[in-house]
């Protein structure tokens, strides 16, 4: 069965009706979980630049700098799915507050860390607060918010602000680091837990599930392990690449876990995942295109960082520059595409967007050394980053429209652990041709023809699929995506 989102229009004219007017209430839940998800956002780019400076700082080599990375990675992607299926059990609003505690508790560790051992612990229970923020933020969200146009344009403020989120953590983050050093990053988002978490409570409304069925214990095992693994290899591999033993042993043991996931969720009374619901093409499709626009975007932004530094020789404080562009025209993206959403659907502007993704991904081609490039790649990559935010939003309408509330938990875990395993996959997949290459521009042209080819045969593979699901087994005046 597919879901319309498309907004109501009137009997006569067939113009869409006017988006209703969120209430102060409204405006403020929304203010608390978008705030919580532009923290988590913040988290995952405010420390790149610091990096040199903090390994100096801990006396952490150039190899270990990447836990700093994976250590924060890893729980934040591996226990989604797990915590997005424990809110909807016992509680989404209980386990959000436990989130924010913990992250923010975590932040201030990390601030005050005197060696690797106690920042690495830091970061790891970052990770494992924001992997309870992320999936009930945003089913939270989506029961807080009735499917059509409040929801859409719901979606759209968070998505915007997600957005912003990774984006302003990359400018902020070279700022800091250069006024008041490495441990400003972390203290921000000490700063940021604090302002959010009091709010919270009186605003927050408790969900979950009338029966509270119990919990499948074997299935969260072996998928929480599965995507451990996967996550662990697949970050080590961006640095490392794939040839080493530690790296292939985690790739194979994740495929079998996770292989393990699907036989036990097949045969227990009460999945961690339904095996129907991902057998619905909305969620299928949907997930397939957001999984496409994380992991290719990812890897522009992370082959155009090093070809504007090491190429056109831009400064970091310049290179964000760049990005806060993207960052601006993704704000803009974000207000336009809940009413794009609402005059096409989500499955036409989920295809769209990843049509016009993929079209100015190619458009980056002709980069070379000159220094005129840098305008391309700003206005390329900025204009990109706009259908970027489409998709980022349509997908997320396409995946929880129709799922009861009960469920919104675990079609919000789908949601934010494809959005995590995308912005994994993209660089040790094709980011390494790059940095790999001997020669660093004909490494990015690679890159770069390969990522746009891969989106837009996406955006032809989900839009064939949703096609197929919304013209098969529709009653007359069923809705539909």
């Amino acid at each position: 069965m597919a879901i319309d989102t498309t907004t109501p229009t009137t009997p006569s004219t067939g113009a869409p009706l006017d988006t209703p007017r969120l209430s102060t209430r409204d405006k403020l839940v929304l203010f608390v979980l978008c705030a919580a998800q532009f923290m988590v956002a913040l988290d995952f780019s405010v420390l790149n630049v610091a990096l040199p400076e903090l390994g100096t700082d801990l006396g952490m080599s150039r190899s270990a700098l990447q836990w700093a990375v994976t250590a924060f990675a890893l729980p934040s992607g591996g226990f989604l799915l797990l915590f997005g299926r424990t809110g909807d059990l016992y509680g989404r609003r209980k386990l959000f507050l436990t989130g924010l505690a913990l992250f923010g508790a975590a932040s201030l560790l990390a601030t005050l860390a005197w060696d690797p051992a106690s920042f690495l612990a830091g970061r790891a229970l970052q990770g494992l607060g924001a992997a309870a923020i992320v999936p009930t933020a945003m089913s939270l969200l989506t029961t807080t918010f009735p499917e059509g146009p409040a929801r859409d344009r719901a979606l759209g403020i968070a998505g915007t602000v997600m957005s912003l989120g990774y984006t302003v953590g990359m400018v902020a983050g070279g700022m800091l680091t250069d006024a008041l050093g490495w441990r400003s990053t972390m203290a921000l988002l000490t700063v940021s837990a604090l302002v959010v978490l009091p709010l919270a409570p009186g605003l927050l409304p408790e969900s979950r599930t009338p029966d509270r069925p119990r919990l499948d214990v074997p299935g969260a095992i072996s998928v929480t392990a599965g995507l451990l693994s996967l996550i662990y290899a697949l970050s080590t591999a961006a640095d490392h690449g794939f040839g080493r033993a530690d790296v292939l042993v985690a790739l194979v043991a994740g495929l079998l876990l996770l292989a393990a996931f699907t036989v036990v969720e097949s045969r227990t009374q009460a999945p961690l995942v339904s095996l129907p619901m991902l057998r619905r093409r909305t969620v299928a499709w949907g997930n397939v295109g957001g999984l496409v626009t994380f992991s290719m975007m990812s890897t522009v932004i992370f082959v155009l960082t090093l070809y504007l530094q090491e190429i056109l020789r831009l400064s970091a404080f310049e290179t964000g520059l760049v990005f806060g562009v993207q960052g601006v025209l993704s704000a803009i993206a974000g207000s336009i595409a809940p009413k794009v959403i609402g005059r096409f659907g989500a499955r036409r502007t989920l295809v769209g967007s990843l049509t016009g993704q993929g079209a100015l991904i190619a458009a980056l081609l002709p980069l070379d050394s000159h220094g005129w490039s840098v305008w391309l790649a700003t206005a390329a990559v900025s204009l990109a980053s706009m259908f970027h935010l489409g998709a980022i939003i349509s997908y997320g309408l396409t995946v929880t429209s129709g799922v009861p509330d009960e469920e919104q938990g675990l079609a919000t875990g789908l949601v934010t652990s494809t959005q995590q395993v995308g912005i994994t996959v993209g660089i040790p997949l094709l980011g390494v041709l790059a940095t790999t290459s001997h020669d660093l521009l004909s490494g990015v042209h690679t890159v770069l023809a390969l990522d746009a080819a891969i989106v837009l045969a996406a955006a032809v593979l989900v839009g064939l699929g949703l096609r197929q699901g919304r013209s098969s087994g529709r009653h007359p005046g069923q809705p539909r995506v």
